[in-house]
């Protein structure tokens, strides 16, 4: 199933703008929850002052606890723009001067220190923020544990306005630094897609049949990978193009002949008057046709065996067995003429992976040659060996050989060494090399003592094997 199609631009847009809006939102956050506890810290440092300022005017006149100075310190605290409210008391006891109206104090601590105690509270007046301080006093004989409790409250308009201020100030640059961000992501993410794009439109513009690798300026590392990769695919494709159309036009040029020679005997059949005439003309028509579908069978076993053609199975063969019975097939012909024909194999069991069918032609190509080229009363020997991890197949005759200066192209498709013999179509020792090499092995040819040819074939042993015996 294919999935549908998507930007590289946006891709990269998203994953490199998410995280700087997540960043920017983090850090509005992180700088709104700084500025209020630093809002908060100054509010509570003023309001413990401030109750401070009013335990150091209590005084004890008369056996009662009074605050001095009333009316000022109610003049000082109610001015400026921001009201505030306090309450004095003494534990046990009651309301010394101040707004009782505030929150219920938490309770007073175990030991006899001073301690200050923050809360949020909410009233007639809005939210405030309220300071409780206790201070410990003298013990009386009425009363041991005494204690002066001083609560000073401020409204949080001042303070909430002023974290406001502090988060406006912070995320406004914060958002200006993103846009700004954000458009320069965008142009270094169009600047450095600018390579693929001028390599998209370099591939537009080519002609289908242009096959010439790619050639880029000032790319960078990647996208000079990305060319080298389709340069090679390109030159690939080039190779198995040329190598098809030198097929065909080896193919055409060779079913040429024997076509045109069908078509000349049959028109001579056709212009003979006598029965023993036609008969021979037949015969003729029969061997030419022989050869055709000879050629024909060696060009789809060769079109068969190029590395272009990778659909072709590969199994588990048994090279011992295989060659054994080929030899075995061959030997009537051999015997029809007039050669002996014997294998030499100590391997019971050779295993190899490969392709059954392509290997059936390989060897048989190779005993045919030499039951075709060698004379009558020659020998033809089928060895089969290990050499490490190979196994070496050689098919020996005691005929003419092949001289050094042709032994180069005699794997060259359409080539012979007797240029007059009709009998073959110069493609069984293409074949035998394009199978060997499919299955990564290697064929060569070299001297018989005293005189003929080894075509010798190595073939690697199965993995598994290879492993277990090492």
């Amino acid at each position: 199933m294919l999935r549908g199609k998507f930007s590289l631009r946006r891709q990269l847009l998203v994953w490199l703008l998410i995280p700087q809006v997540i960043l920017w939102v983090t850090g509005a956050i992180l700088c709104y929850n700084v500025a209020t506890h630093y809002a908060t810290r100054v509010l509570d440092d003023s309001l413990q002052e401030t109750g401070r300022a009013l335990a150091r005017q209590v005084r004890e006149e008369g056996g009662k606890l009074q605050l001095g100075a009333h009316h000022a310190s109610t003049l000082m605290l109610d001015r400026g723009e921001q009201k505030l409210f306090y309450s004095v008391s003494a534990l046990p006891g009651g309301l010394i001067a101040g707004n009782h109206q505030l929150s219920s104090p938490p309770p007073p601590p175990a030991q006899s220190e001073t301690r200050t105690f923050f809360t949020d509270a909410s009233g007639q007046h809005g939210a405030l923020r309220v300071a409780s301080m206790y201070f410990p006093l003298p013990a009386t004989p009425s009363a041991s544990n005494r204690w002066l409790l001083v609560q000073v409250a401020k409204g949080l308009e001042a303070h909430n306005r002023l974290s406001h201020e502090i988060l406006v100030a912070t995320a406004l640059p914060l958002g200006l630094l993103i846009l700004v961000m954000s458009i320069c992501v965008h142009w270094g993410i169009v600047r450095g897609l600018k390579p693929l794009t001028g390599l998209k439109s370099l591939m537009e513009r080519r002609d289908p049949q242009d096959l010439a690798p790619l050639e880029l300026a000032d790319a960078p590392e990647e996208v000079h990978a990305l060319s080298h990769a389709l340069n090679h695919l390109l030159s690939t494709t080039n190779e198995n193009v040329a190598r098809q159309r030198r097929f065909i036009a080896d193919a055409a040029h060779q079913l040429r002949t024997p076509l045109a020679g069908l078509k000349s005997q049959t028109e001579l059949a056709m212009r003979e008057t006598t029965p023993e005439g036609l008969r021979d003309r037949l015969n003729m028509v029969h061997a030419s046709a022989t050869r055709s579908i000879h050629l024909v069978n060696q060009l789809l076993t060769l079109a068969r065996s190029e590395p272009a053609n990778q659909g072709m199975p590969q199994v588990r063969v048994d090279l011992a067995k295989l060659v054994r019975e080929l030899t075995a097939e061959a030997v009537p012909r051999a015997l029809a003429a007039g050669m002996d024909l014997g294998c030499d194999s100590p391997l019971l069991e050779a295993p190899i992976h490969g392709n059954s069918a392509l290997l059936r032609e390989l060897f048989v190509n190779l005993v045919e040659n030499a039951i075709k080229y060698i004379p009558r009363g020659g020998n033809v020997t089928v060895r089969l060996n290990r050499e490490g991890p190979f196994y070496v197949v050689e098919v020996e005759d005691d005929g003419p050989g092949i001289p050094d200066e042709q032994k180069p192209r005699i794997f060259e498709r359409f080539y012979r060494v007797n240029q007059n013999d009709g009998n073959g179509c110069g493609l069984g020792m293409a074949i035998v090399k394009e199978i060997a090499e499919r299955h990564h092995g290697a064929v060569s040819l070299n001297d018989a003592v005293p005189h003929g040819l080894i075509v010798r074939v190595t073939l690697p042993v199965l993995e598994e094997d290879a492993r277990e015996e090492a």
